[in-house]
C-alpha cells in the first residue's frame, strides 16, 4: 500500500473522533504529495500547506521531534528484533509525551498541554495516552 494511502486512512480515523484541521502543514514527501492525500484534503476541506524545499526551519517542530528521536532512541539502542525495536520505541514515545516537560509547551508535557488546552467534548473518551 502507497504510503500516501496510509497516511489518507490514518487522517480519516482522526477525522471519526475529532475534526482535522483546515490546513496541514506538510512537506514534499511523497506521502504528501499523491493522489491519496490531494483527495481527502478535497474530501474534508482541508489545505495542504507545503513547506518550501530545503527549508526545514518552516516545520521545525517535527524537525526537532526526529532530532531528539534518532539521538535519544534509534541511536541509543541495538535492535534485535522487530518486536524489540516497537517495545523500545514505545517507551521512548510514553516518555516524551507523559513524562517529559518539554520547554516549548511551558514546561509542561504534552499530555499536560494537552488536557489544559485542548476542548474535548464533554462525553469523548479520548485521552493523551
Amino acid at each position: 500500500m502507497e504510503t500516501g494511502l496510509r497516511v489518507a486512512r490514518v487522517l480519516d480515523r482522526i477525522a471519526l473522533l475529532r475534526p482535522l484541521p483546515r490546513r496541514l502543514r506538510v512537506d514534499h514527501d511523497p506521502e504528501f504529495t499523491g493522489s491519496a492525500m490531494d483527495a481527502l484534503a478535497h474530501q474534508r476541506g482541508v489545505k495542504l500547506a507545503f513547506t518550501q524545499p530545503g527549508k526545514p526551519t518552516q516545520n521545525a517542530y517535527i524537525e526537532i521531534f526526529n532530532g531528539k528521536f534518532r539521538d535519544e532512541c534509534l541511536n541509543d539502542n541495538w535492535f534485535t528484533s522487530l518486536c524489540e525495536a516497537r517495545v523500545l520505541i514505545e517507551s521512548w514515545h510514553q516518555d516524551y509525551n507523559q513524562t517529559r516537560p518539554h520547554s516549548s509547551l511551558n514546561n509542561l508535557t504534552p499530555c499536560e498541554f494537552a488536557a489544559r488546552h485542548i476542548n474535548l467534548a464533554t462525553n469523548s473518551t479520548t485521552t493523551c495516552a
